[in-house]
């Protein structure tokens, strides 16, 4: 998949962490199918808040690989907006995924998450589904 672009959620990366088998991991998988990974500057801070100094150095060098996409001013009116389409519907969203889901949009990437149900009700957020 030459020149696409994908963002991954902690979700993702947790697993890879977790897993055993790496090389069964959607993230390894990714790797091999996309020229750019991305990850969000609040992916960032929810795999390294509370690691140790051992799984600190684990993270340094994986989050080194992905091109991390700041949560900013445009990202943030992005989240103000999808947080008023959701209360429209009766929805609502945990904070990290909310900015993780708006720096998506705004950057126009598609997100991969294990956490589908999460993210289901936001329009304009484009979703891997395989």
């Amino acid at each position: 998949m030459a020149d696409q672009k994908l963002m991954v959620d902690s979700s993702i990366l947790i697993d890879y962490f977790r897993k055993t088998d790496k090389t069964n991991s959607k993230l390894v998988a990714h790797f091999r199918n996309y020229e750019h990974l991305y990850i969000s500057s609040v992916t960032e801070f929810e795999v390294v808040n509370g690691a140790t100094k051992q799984h600190l150095q684990f993270w340094d060098g994986m989050l080194s690989r992905f091109t991390v996409l700041d949560f900013d001013s445009k990202a943030a009116r992005q989240a103000a907006d999808i947080v008023s389409q959701l209360k429209n519907r009766r929805k609502t969203i945990d904070k990290p995924d909310l900015f993780i889901a708006a720096t998506a949009i705004i950057n126009g990437i598609t997100l991969d998450t294990l956490n589908i149900k999460h993210f289901t009700h936001i329009e304009g957020l484009n979703l891997l589904t395989k």
